[in-house]
């Protein structure tokens, strides 16, 4: 089984016909003390309704400053984010974002923290109790339940973008979490990002994967996950499932590699 080739790219207004998310030739720089860094650099990649699309790459690759940017945290960039046929330039109700630590607020209930969306949008207590447990029933995670971005969910957003959300998770949780994941998406028909640095909990999940090259962050290659859906965790010890791993390994050890030896560097330069 060989790695797909990256896609040819499609023009703006094709992608805006068929696709929930369209990021069309993001590029953010930052000024440091240092000079301008660009930290995303050309990224162009669109995701159908449904999809589970993951980002990956090395650390200091722009991945979390692309997710900022999709989500609408971060401005001042170069190109274009559109959702559903609609470009955004700001925090947008079709965008839910989940992070590593998802926020909750500890003097509510779990089922007050899932509601709380529902209540800033002035849904009736009863009405959003209702909804909130539905969620709490749909996640089935008992002890987990403020970890899991069941608050995020409860205001449907058409798009879900997940930072890390297990990154503190031991390997054999992150995978049944993954299978949970997975479940909720199949239920809601959800479209999901994932931004990681896992490369078994990304080819769990995904239909494809971007894989970003080490600062300036590109576009070194998308992979199509040809895996069998609905999937479950039982895959992660087929050779099919190994196979992907290592192909996609072999691309990010390359870029992690680029980026020791930068930081390296600048580590003798100061000496």
């Amino acid at each position: 089984m060989s790695v797909a080739p990256m896609p040819s790219p499609r023009t703006a207004a094709a992608a805006r016909q068929t696709d929930i998310l369209v990021v069309d030739d993001i590029v953010k720089r930052f000024p440091t003390p240092d000079g301008v860094i660009t930290a995303v650099d050309h990224v162009s990649f669109s995701v159908h309704a449904g999809e589970f699309l993951s980002v990956i790459g090395p650390s200091g690759c722009g991945k979390s400053t692309l997710f900022n940017i999709i989500g609408g945290l971060v401005g001042g960039y170069d190109g274009s984010v559109t959702v559903a046929g609609e470009r955004i330039d700001g925090p947008h109700a079709s965008v839910g974002m989940v992070f590593q630590e998802e926020s909750t607020f500890p003097w509510r209930t779990v089922i007050e923290n899932v509601a709380f969306p529902l209540e800033i949008a002035g849904m009736p207590k009863a009405q959003r109790l209702e909804k909130a447990m539905h969620f709490i029933s749909l996640v089935g995670l008992h002890g987990f339940e403020n970890r899991y971005p069941a608050r995020t969910l409860a205001s449907e957003p058409k798009i879900l973008l997940m930072d890390e959300p297990f990154a503190a998770l031991d390997e054999q949780t992150r995978l049944l979490l993954g299978d949970k994941v997975l479940q909720i998406q199949q239920t809601l028909r959800q479209t999901m990002l994932l931004i990681t640095h896992n490369i078994t909990e990304a080819v769990q999940l995904s239909d494809r994967i971007l894989v970003m090259t080490y600062r300036p962050g590109r576009t070194k290659r998308i992979v199509e996950i040809n895996l069998p859906r609905p999937r479950s965790s039982e895959i992660v010890s087929s050779d099919a499932f190994g196979h992907y791993v290592a192909q996609i390994w072999s691309d990010l050890r390359e870029e992690a590699s680029r980026g020791l030896e930068e930081a390296e560097a600048r580590a003798r330069g100061k000496t």
